[in-house]
């Protein structure tokens, strides 16, 4: 059914799309190539949200050379009107005679409208080639679009004998500069970072993204491309204190209580923080509100937080992924575990994780596992 030349368009589509992994969020990320016969006129990819989608840089690079091109795009042309026109029109309105789609939108706004739209016009329009890819691509706009929930990873460092910290909650640093430096470039990825009370009182964290500590990708992206993730905090019980670093850095910060603060305290707070007063489970803040919150502006969230947090969002199935960055240090077995879980008593109670990829950091081992 795909020709060569129609895999290698592909290809250079996803490659295209992947250069906004960092910036188009909340949008997904989208390439397009635009050929006349067996010749490249066009190509773009979706930048920033709000701003022209992948295909109208395409057209616009193409310079009227679109009458009867084939048009390749790794996600279906959008056929709404947002904060930009609908990219299914334009194509129609350049006259392609033919457009190739890695994956179907399941937003329910475009979902098989925008293919639609373009059959309607008498474009011929074929859809699957390398949509798992661009699935990959766009784990968080899929996971929102298709369970109304945020796509979940978790983030663990840990030694070798799975401890996170030593016994007095010393953690700085299990991991190299080159681990610190990729979970940056994940903050970024990200529409939220959500930590525990315990986790800013133990270790005043900032949970920012720090341009200077992005590494290699200080080269790709300037200082002012930076979109900041929202910071979430689970402070169950209002112990924050108004001294917290995180609190000092100007970027949207949400604290989540089962209990309101006091009045004095949320007088104090800077403009970019926010109070969310939300129902309890067992104590403690319930993940299921925390998500159905979150959903309302993220498509997807890192956790970044302490053995008790982590290990509830894998014991009740709320987490997709998880990245594993193991140092070759040994912490002692009065270190604190990386996961706090039920005592299970069954090989088959265990939670499933299959292991996706692993690679080295500097003297680190970082591994991805998907959660079954």
């Amino acid at each position: 059914m795909w020709s060569t030349f129609d895999r290698k368009m592909m290809t250079r589509a996803l490659q295209l799309a992947a250069k906004g992994k960092y910036t188009t969020r909340p949008n997904p990320n989208v390439g397009c190539v635009i050929t006349q016969g067996e010749h490249v006129v066009g190509e773009g990819f979706h930048q920033r949200a709000g701003e022209p989608h992948a295909e109208v840089h395409a057209l616009n690079q193409a310079q009227g050379q679109t009458q009867g091109a084939t048009a390749y795009v790794t996600l279906e042309p959008c056929s709404h009107y947002g904060r930009t026109g609908p990219c299914a029109l334009a194509l129609v309105e350049a006259k392609v005679a033919r457009v190739v789609i890695a994956a179907d939108d399941p937003n329910p706004q475009v979902s098989g409208r925008g293919i639609k739209l373009l059959k309607d016009a008498g474009i011929e329009v074929e859809s699957g080639l390398y949509a798992e890819q661009s699935r990959s691509l766009n784990l968080g706009f899929m996971t929102k679009m298709e369970t109304s929930r945020p796509y979940v990873t978790l983030k663990i460092a840990a030694s070798l004998d799975g401890k996170t910290a030593l016994s007095n909650g010393i953690s700085k640093w299990i991991t190299g500069t080159e681990a610190r430096q990729d979970v940056q470039r994940m903050r970024l990825r990200h529409c939220a970072v959500v930590t525990g009370i315990n986790t800013v009182l133990d270790d005043d964290c900032s949970l920012n993204v720090r341009y200077e500590e992005l590494g290699s990708l200080t080269h790709e992206l300037e200082q002012e491309d930076i979109k900041q993730p929202l910071r979430v905090v689970l402070d169950s019980h209002c112990r924050m204190p108004f001294t917290a670093k995180l609190l000092q850095i100007d970027s949207p910060v949400v604290l989540i209580s089962t209990q309101e603060y006091p009045q004095k305290f949320k007088d104090k707070l800077p403009n970019h923080v926010q109070c969310q007063l939300m129902p309890e489970n067992n104590g403690r803040v319930c993940l299921d509100a925390l998500m159905d919150f979150l959903a309302q502006s993220c498509n997807s969230i890192m956790i970044e937080a302490g053995a008790t947090l982590v290990g509830s969002f894998v014991n009740e199935q709320l987490a997709d992924e998880l990245y594993l960055y193991q140092a070759p240090k040994i912490l002692g077995s009065c270190g604190r575990n990386m996961l706090q879980l039920p005592d299970y008593q069954k090989m088959s109670d265990l939670p499933t994780f299959t292991l996706l990829e692993s690679g080295q950091l500097g003297q680190d081992t970082r591994m991805r596992f998907k959660l079954n």
